[in-house]
């Protein structure tokens, strides 16, 4: 006979037999991704939610997860995953010599992701996920987002291209213009017409931060007249101020 654990409402659920816990475990991650994705954040999920929404009673999960930033950050694990997988892919299918064009290649596959998956970006990235002590951030899953882009500076210093910033604040500042400026265009565009202009401004982000030529290099060369993507910003700012805005 099966031992039921009680939940909520008086419901109950078969406890997991012997080598089923990771099922559970994926039915719990399976919840709170859905829970998530209909509520939008993690400020309303709680451990309860997400127990009556699998079946079981609360103390279960702790059995898998210790806290609710620790179930948060493993829901959204295969999402950061598949993002670090695309980032690697385009890296490796890049034969470039020249070691800026890999770490172009990832930081337009970070911004593609982002435009495919708007959805996922947005909880992984523009959503507020349960706080925790800064000693607990280097366990976030988005490390692997910033340790490649780390190692992608860093292979550009190894062959001689002058960094504007050491390689952990070039990584971060290059993470933190990719994240802005597709924040900026979810939220004001989200237009196709504007996805050239996303990579556009990811290029001139590892151009300021990357020499262009190996050797002795000044941080920052004359800016010419003009680039592709500020004529495709005067554009969109004459078409505002054509609307009057």
């Amino acid at each position: 006979m099966k031992v039921t654990e009680s939940v909520a409402g008086g419901s109950g659920r078969a406890r997991s037999q012997r080598g089923h816990g990771e099922q559970l475990r994926g039915e719990i991650l399976a919840a709170v991704n859905s829970l998530l994705a209909e509520w939008g954040s993690a400020d309303r999920l709680t451990i309860r939610a997400v127990a009556k929404q699998v079946g079981i009673a609360p103390p279960s999960i702790y059995l898998h997860f210790k806290d609710k930033a620790e179930l948060v950050w493993a829901a959204l694990s295969d999402k950061y995953g598949d993002l670090v997988g695309r980032m690697a892919a385009a890296e490796t299918a890049c034969t470039a010599a020249d070691p800026r064009e890999p770490l172009r290649a990832q930081a337009h596959a970070y911004c593609r992701f982002a435009l495919s998956n708007p959805g996922h970006y947005r909880l992984m990235f523009e959503v507020p996920q349960p706080a925790v002590e800064v000693s607990r951030i280097s366990g976030h899953p988005a490390r692997h987002v910033s340790a490649r882009l780390r190692a992608g500076f860093l292979r550009c210093q190894e062959a001689g291209y002058a960094l504007s910033l050491p390689v952990e604040q070039a990584a971060q500042t290059l993470w933190a213009g990719l994240h802005g400026a597709i924040s900026l265009h979810h939220s004001l565009f989200d237009d196709e017409s504007t996805d050239a202009l996303l990579l556009l401004l990811s290029d001139g982000l590892i151009d300021s931060l990357v020499a262009g030529t190996p050797g002795v290099s000044p941080p920052f060369a004359p800016a010419p007249a003009e680039t592709a993507a500020s004529r495709q910003i005067k554009a969109i700012l004459s078409g505002a101020q054509q609307h009057g805005e």
